[in-house]
C-alpha cells in the first residue's frame, strides 16, 4: 500500500506532540479526527505503527466514544438535541426539517460533505429549547422556519 506523505507528516506531527505517550491516545485521536473529520483506517494503521499501540485498542477507543467516526463527516456537524427539555419544545420537527433540507437521515452526511446531521442526548442548556449546535455554534430557541436561512448562512 502507497502512503501519503504528508498524511504521515501530519500524524506525525500530532503524535509528537504528544511525546507518542499512549496515556494520550485519546487526544490524539480528537487531534486526527480534527483535521481529517473522521478517523481513516489508513491513518490509524499509520497511529498503529507510530506509537505501537494495537491496532485492536485503537479501534476500540475510536469506536467505545460516540464523538469519534470512522466515516466521514461533513465540515459542519449539526447536532439536534433530544434532551427532554428541546423534545418537548419541538426538537422533533428541527431534525424533520433538516432531514428535508439537507435530503439526508441523521447521522449522514451531505454529498457535498458540508453537513452531517446527528441527534444528541443533551446540549446542557435546556433554557434555550429547542437548541441546535452547528459547528459548535448554539442556535438557541429554534424553529423550523429558521433553518433554511442558518444553512445558507453556513453554505457561504
Amino acid at each position: 500500500m502507497k502512503r501519503d506523505k504528508t498524511v504521515e507528516k501530519k500524524v506525525k506531527e500530532i503524535v509528537g506532540k504528544y511525546g507518542a505517550e499512549k496515556s494520550s491516545l485519546i487526544a490524539i485521536l480528537q487531534d486526527i479526527q480534527e483535521v481529517f473529520k473522521y478517523l481513516p483506517k489508513d491513518v490509524l494503521i499509520f497511529l498503529n505503527e507510530a506509537m505501537d499501540v494495537p491496532l485492536a485498542r485503537i479501534y476500540e477507543v475510536a469506536t467505545f466514544y460516540n464523538a469519534f467516526s470512522l466515516t466521514p463527516r461533513g465540515k459542519y456537524v449539526i447536532e439536534v438535541c433530544a434532551g427532554t427539555a428541546c423534545h418537548v419544545t419541538g426538537a422533533l420537527t428541527l431534525m424533520e426539517r433538516l432531514e428535508r433540507e439537507l435530503e439526508i437521515k441523521c447521522g449522514g452526511t451531505t454529498g457535498d460533505e458540508v453537513f452531517t446531521l446527528e441527534q444528541v442526548r443533551c446540549l446542557g442548556c435546556c433554557s434555550l429549547a429547542p437548541v441546535v449546535r452547528i459547528g459548535g455554534n448554539i442556535h438557541a430557541y429554534l424553529t423550523q422556519d429558521e433553518l433554511p436561512k442558518i444553512l445558507r448562512n453556513y453554505r457561504q
